[in-house]
């Protein structure tokens, strides 16, 4: 209809919330917005990665070609991702992408000079900027304190083995490469709503209620010890399976229970790699949708002014 606004007002609630971890709802949107959301979140937010690889000396087990390929994988830290150039766009190196504003170099430089095995791990990778680093998970919260563990392992040296190399970290995206993707996992779920007939359920014995709530292959549903009715511990739990469903209408009991998805509700949860916080990767994947849909309304204007002037304003962009 004419005139008519279809905006909407989505809104979140966060449940918890960590550094690597992250789970909020999402409310007043639909599926569409969601997804999209999701798949910015795993593909489209900008990360630093080593994209390549220089080796000077290496005398270890594995070749020049898996060692470049173990550092690509290896997640820094890329808080400032967001504000450095992608290495195609930077003017101030003509695309080399070897300079202060797209790129950030490392070196490694070790050697085996006793019996005993050497492991050349991520730490072993030194920054020239202290803000891209290789992504530290020995104060993960783990609450394991152990000596030996020195960061993701490379490669390992024996005696007179020696592995030299230089490397370039560039900005990229998930959508280029899988080692530029800062999320480990996004998922959501539609939040379940979940109705019990009460009349119906009263009807059945202690033992019908019981082969029901184990019916569920998940803990969806329990009895109350103390009023012996039948109870939602958990509707989140729920797979969408029609387990119960199938139950009740196998008992005789059909519309006992009556289980939909709210299809403007989400329950969403991410969990980071570590290159950035779980919570700045939700805020800079809006940012990015942002800019999409702002990108996708300046397309439709430039066909509405096509159409309205033609070739005049085609002309007027210089087309």
């Amino acid at each position: 209809m004419e005139g008519a606004s279809y905006q909407r007002f989505p809104t979140v609630k966060i449940r918890e919330m960590k550094d690597d971890y992250c789970k909020f709802e999402l409310h007043s949107t639909d599926a569409s917005m969601a997804n999209a959301l999701r798949r910015v979140m795993i593909a489209e937010v900008p990360t630093v990665a080593i994209d390549l690889v220089e080796i000077e000396v290496n005398s270890s087990v594995l070749n020049d070609e898996f060692i470049a390929h173990r550092l690509g994988l290896i997640p820094l830290t890329s808080d400032r991702a967001m504000s450095m150039r992608f290495s195609r766009d930077c003017d101030a190196c003509d695309g080399d992408g070897q300079c202060e504003f797209c790129s950030v170099e490392f070196h490694l430089r070790a050697k085996c000079i006793n019996d005993q095995t050497l492991d050349v791990t991520s730490k072993d990778l030194y920054s020239s900027d202290h803000t891209v680093v290789p992504v530290d998970f020995s104060d993960s919260g783990s609450g394991i304190e152990n000596s030996e563990q020195r960061g993701i392992i490379i490669v390992k040296l024996r005696r007179g083995q020696e592995l030299r190399l230089r490397a370039i970290a560039r900005k990229g995206i998930g959508k280029d490469h899988a080692k530029w993707s800062p999320a480990a996992t996004v998922t959501f779920m539609y939040e379940p709503e979940i109705h019990i007939n009460e009349d119906m359920m009263d009807t059945l014995t202690l033992d019908e209620k019981k082969s029901w709530v184990e019916s569920s292959p998940t803990k969806v549903f329990d009895i109350d010890p103390n009023t012996q009715q039948v109870v939602v511990v958990d509707p989140e739990a729920y797979t969408y399976d029609d387990e119960v469903i199938k139950k009740a209408e196998a008992m005789g009991k059909s519309g006992l229970v009556e289980i939909y998805a709210k299809e403007d509700s989400f329950i969403f949860t991410v969990e980071s790699t570590g290159a950035i916080k779980a919570s700045q990767l939700v805020l800079n994947a809006i940012d990015i949708l942002k800019q999409k849909l702002d990108a996708v309304r300046l397309s439709e204007d430039t066909v509405e002014a096509d159409e309205q002037f033609g070739e005049l304003g085609a002309h007027m962009r210089g087309g």
